[in-house]
């Protein structure tokens, strides 16, 4: 038996089950990830309140979901690289754009490429920017403010890429042609 259960609303912990309950109505399901995460109400509580506060940013929705994509690859974490792939096509970032992040290359479209970047430099250099990372992405129109909220987007991504690469939620079936898969060291 798997120490990470797919909780439902009914079988979770009981700190967990308003989040549950909050994701159910925000997707119309209760995501994988999230059922295998509310085995701890720490994380799940902590993962939904960063992620609550990321999505209330300055960036765009498509500017997220590219950097959450970015960091699933980043991190070779499988389930969030096929989920966060079918939200950045529904909020309307290129296909072409959608399969270069998922290549490890950056997108076309220069403020989402500015994102991924930012976002890579990020996890390949544990935070530590250098003044030419930043200032790239303050030449592709963003603020200084705005590297601060990419921190948070990096953060909140890495719960979910940690956590599924731990727990191995199942791919559910709308997300399965965009399964993904690590390539090999």
């Amino acid at each position: 038996m798997s120490s990470y259960p797919l909780y439902t609303i009914e079988s979770a912990p009981a700190q967990s089950k308003p989040v549950l309950q909050q994701l159910q109505q925000a997707f119309g399901m209760i995501p994988n990830i999230a059922a295998k995460m509310a085995v701890s109400p720490t994380l799940i509580n902590g993962f939904i309140g960063l992620f609550e506060r990321v999505h209330a940013s300055s960036l765009t929705e498509p500017q997220i979901q590219t950097l959450l994509l970015t960091n699933a690859v980043a991190n070779a974490s499988e389930w969030p690289v096929a989920f966060h792939t079918a939200l950045a096509l529904k909020e309307g970032v290129r296909p072409a754009d959608v399969d270069a992040i998922r290549h490890g290359v950056l997108p076309n479209d220069a403020g989402l490429a500015a994102c991924s970047a930012l976002a890579r430099t990020l996890i390949e250099k544990r935070g530590r920017l250098a003044e030419p990372d930043k200032k790239r992405f303050l030449e592709a129109g963003f603020s200084a403010e705005q590297i601060l909220e990419v921190i948070a987007v990096v953060a909140a991504s890495t719960m979910t890429n940690y956590a599924s690469s731990v727990t191995h939620p199942p791919l559910e079936a709308q997300f399965e042609e965009f399964a993904w898969h690590a390539p090999a060291p």
